[in-house]
């Protein structure tokens, strides 16, 4: 019983440190002078995904044997799996749930909000304009030839193979530049909400900036790697082999501070920033721990793994379809979570 408490207590401290380092954020990319979108796919991703990076590091430079540092290989490609389609799931559900209650019914004007929608896609056009949909959908172009590059790799040996991994980090020099020198994209300012640490100031100091972004990383940190062994703990006690639990349930653990912040977001109006922030995770994960484990593993598949790398290009693919389309709406987002099941289905007969 102990195990599940502290499951719980460990998802709401990630939530509430997560509502603490959204709003510092923020304020540190006004402070660095970057595009409010820089915000999602650069501060925030850098900082919840900088975590997950230090552990495969650790895992692939000091593990004891291959099966060691294998497990860095696992989380390399468990984290965009788990991003590209139980973030953008959850991401979906939460903008529905969102839209039901501003498009709920009042007294005053209950006829008029009824038929707001009628000509918007399936009802709903929750996620923005065409330029919103191309703004997207770079963002998936970025990411998509760096994975399936990533997922190759995994089939063949030769001999300067780890070589290639310096590539990688390349790869996110340029993105992690050209995010940066993109600017607003015209978008307007908004205004930022008091820095949790000085609610009072209207223009908080630096340094309170730092120490809460800092501070709020830290707590996301610790509290994500207890979730993860309690998650270690509990699969075996429900039955659950191992090999279950470390593809299918740790991903989600690893990855559940970008989806924390992407319900916050979504919460405030942010959603382009909560789609930033999982874009930008993903490509960090796609190239930071795959340069890592490129470098210090032998970097080889095996069934689970090239499973998980086509789910996550399926994945990527239908959302590329939907964006092209500018069709992109909250229950078609939400459909990228089915992707993940599918993965856990296939897992069984991979498995057996």
């Amino acid at each position: 019983m102990i195990h599940f408490v502290s499951l719980i207590v460990c998802a709401v401290a990630i939530y509430l440190s997560c509502e603490w380092f959204v709003n510092a954020v923020e304020w540190l990319g006004q402070r660095l002078d970057v595009g409010r979108m820089a915000v999602g796919t650069i501060l925030a991703a850098f900082g919840t995904a900088l975590p997950e990076s230090v552990v495969t590091l650790v895992a692939v430079t000091t593990g004891a044997d291959d099966e060691a540092k294998n497990i860095g290989v696992g989380a390399a490609m468990g984290g965009p799996l788990a991003l590209a389609t139980v973030a953008y799931g959850v991401t979906g559900v939460m903008l529905h749930i969102e839209r039901r209650k501003d498009d709920a019914p009042t007294p005053a004007a209950g006829s008029t909000q009824a038929g707001a929608g009628a000509g918007d896609t399936d009802g709903v056009d929750a996620l923005g304009a065409a330029k919103d949909m191309r703004r997207l959908a770079k963002d998936q172009k970025w990411f998509l030839p760096v994975f399936v590059v990533k997922v190759a790799l995994g089939l063949v040996t030769f001999a300067f193979k780890p070589v290639l991994g310096l590539l990688f980090f390349g790869a996110y020099a340029v993105y992690f530049w050209h995010e940066i020198r993109r600017g607003d994209d015209g978008d307007e300012h908004e205004e930022l909400e008091p820095l949790k640490l000085q609610p009072r100031a209207d223009a908080p100091a630096t340094w309170a900036v730092v120490v809460q972004t800092l501070a709020a990383l830290a707590v996301i940190f610790l509290a994500s790697q207890l979730f993860v062994r309690q998650l270690d703990t509990i699969g075996p006690m429900l039955g659950l082999p191992a090999a279950v639990t470390a593809l299918l349930l740790s991903p989600i653990a690893t990855e559940l501070p970008e989806v924390m912040n992407a319900i916050i977001w979504v919460r405030q109006g942010k959603t382009r920033l909560a789609l930033a922030n999982i874009s930008g995770a993903m490509m960090i994960q796609a190239t930071v721990p795959s340069g890592l484990g490129l470098l210090f593993t032998t970097w080889k598949f095996d069934g689970p793994l090239l499973w998980s790398g086509l789910i996550t290009m399926a994945a990527i693919v239908y959302l590329l379809l939907t964006m092209r389309a500018h069709r992109l709406t909250p229950g078609r987002l939400a459909v990228a979570a089915l992707f993940y099941v599918v993965f856990g289905l296939g897992l069984i007969p991979i498995l057996d």
